[in-house]
């Protein structure tokens, strides 16, 4: 998840990418912007981020401003010692509102809220960087085989056989139900999209797996998941704190 975090006080700034990255070590902080000016100049020149913290009263201004200036279609999450402008905040894209000094377990909550609103925004075509999974979800259906190219031969693999997906220093494979392993020609960004997310569940940067290979989970350090599949993967697929109960809610659907 790219986030940009816009906010004049550098020890907050510094505190709030702290705690985004011990809910979830996937986060990535694109830029810290401490005034209406920069971040302008930064959204003006660089893709939207998926995200957006966003402090209301900085030094130059009221982020307000920056959101009049650059349209952009990221969903923003204020953080504001001030609740006066909640009406104002929910008029510029606001999914929520919190107050300062801000606590880990609401930053969680927060969190939480943007990834279950997330399919919806998808749905409604609202936020730019999601709206090409929606564009190719409308022209092509959820794949129902796989080719893969294995030395002299092209394989069809059935997405039922597919027991998960896993990417690693630019190579993505595809592991099936007999345990053998296939590099595949897609990304793990494409794959996530051409699969159907009540079936296969994209659960870090590096795996997607299929609900039918899921054995059994356990918790793990830092109220994350460790999910144990039927056939063994190269490394641990560890369920970040953040996407934990949305991924439960899934098992259980």
């Amino acid at each position: 998840m790219k986030v940009i975090i816009i906010e004049d006080e550098a020890k907050t700034a510094k505190e709030l990418k702290s705690m985004l990255q011990n809910l979830d070590s996937e986060i990535s902080i694109e830029a810290i912007l401490p005034s209406v000016s920069s971040a302008i100049n930064w959204l003006k020149e660089n893709p939207a981020p998926e995200l957006v913290f966003s402090d209301i009263q900085l030094g130059d201004g009221l982020s307000f401003e920056i959101f009049r200036e650059v349209k952009i279609e990221s969903p923003v999450i204020f953080c504001t010692a001030f609740d006066e402008y909640a009406i104002r905040a929910f008029e510029s894209n606001s999914i929520d509102y919190l107050l300062k000094p801000i606590e880990e377990d609401v930053l969680q909550r927060s969190l939480e809220k943007y990834i279950r609103l997330k399919e919806h925004l998808l749905s409604n075509t609202q936020y730019g960087n999601n709206l090409n999974k929606v564009l190719v979800q409308m022209d092509v259906a959820y794949k129902q085989n796989i080719l893969v190219h294995y030395r002299e031969k092209i394989i069809p693999v059935r997405v039922t056989d597919i027991q998960f997906i896993y990417a690693s220093a630019g190579i993505v494979y595809l592991y099936d139900s007999s345990e053998k392993s296939y590099p595949i020609q897609y990304t793990i960004e494409q794959l996530e999209v051409m699969l159907n997310p009540q079936q296969f569940f994209r659960a870090n940067r590096q795996f997607i797996i299929n609900r039918d290979a899921v054995q059994n989970i356990e918790h793990y350090f830092n109220r994350k998941l460790y999910v144990i599949v039927k056939t063994n993967p190269p490394e641990k697929i560890i369920i970040s704190k953040i996407k934990a109960q949305p991924f439960l809610k899934w098992i259980e659907q």
